[in-house]
């Protein structure tokens, strides 16, 4: 398991090294046109080929990878944030807090959400700016997706709440705000850890979900998502092959996520 976790730290960390020096690595920009060779298959100066309307597949998997793989960090760090303050402190409080913070997180869990993130989305305006959508749609998944984690939270500050080194801090005075950030904070840490580290490749999926459906990231900056909507057409896919590296990356991007997981957070 150590030589697949090593495995996919160096994967990753390529592929963030890669969409961070996109500028410098991609032969052309992601939004340039050769339109004399859409759909052209790779060569020297294409070496994935080109789109159906002839943009480099290279240069924009590059530009797309710096969109998923940054921004849905971003988001997860919202999410887990959020989680941490609604899930936490309902926990450390116990009482009515903790009765309704699960109820709203039963609530959260219970509601359609990708259903909701569609007619978010759908309602914005159709000339929204490229950079624009980016912000709104890991925006959204940052706000939205702070629920799962809220219940983990909320059971591991219930279980600390009445710890021997709790009641060992309240003995010497401490209280409070005091007791929580000095005391349950600290001691939540993994926790939060790998509930941020769960949610990133969650947000990456549903963000090429939402791209898949034309929902997601505006053209003409590319995402994993929107760069998966050319995979449409699966006669034109068997015809053209290197058209999957979006979908090998994404799905190899993802697998090391979940490599990097502790077993017993993934078992759970």
């Amino acid at each position: 398991m150590s030589r697949a976790r090593n495995f996919a730290r160096g994967f990753l960390a390529l592929v963030f090294a890669a969409s961070l020096f996109a500028a410098w690595l991609a032969p052309v920009s992601y939004e340039v046109q050769f339109r004399e060779a859409p759909n052209a298959a790779p060569s020297a100066a294409h070496p994935l080929g080109t789109d159906e309307l002839g943009r480099d597949l290279l240069s924009r998997i590059l530009y797309g990878s710096q969109v998923s793989l940054w921004l849905a960090p971003a988001a997860a760090l919202i999410a887990t944030l959020l989680a941490a303050v609604i899930g936490g402190v309902a926990g450390w409080l116990g009482g009515w807090w903790e009765r309704l913070a699960l109820a709203a997180t039963d609530l959260s869990l219970s509601l359609p959400w990708l259903f909701l993130l569609l007619t978010v989305r759908a309602i914005l305006p159709l000339n929204v700016p490229a950079w624009s959508s980016v912000l709104i749609t890991f925006a959204l998944l940052g706000v939205l997706g702070w629920s799962q984690a809220a219940r983990v939270l909320c059971a591991g500050a219930r279980s600390l709440r009445h710890s021997e080194f709790v009641l060992h801090a309240r003995a010497s005075g401490a209280f409070g705000a005091r007791l929580f950030f000095r005391q349950i904070l600290p001691n939540l840490k993994p926790v939060l850890a790998a509930q941020f580290l769960i949610s990133i490749p969650i947000f990456i999926l549903t963000e090429a979900n939402l791209g898949m459906l034309g929902l997601g990231v505006a053209e003409p900056l590319p995402s994993w998502g929107n760069l998966l909507r050319s995979l449409e057409s699966g006669p034109h896919i068997v015809q053209n092959p290197w058209r999957l590296a979006p979908l090998v990356l994404l799905v190899l991007v993802v697998s090391s996520f979940q490599l990097l997981l502790p077993r017993e957070e993934f078992a759970s």
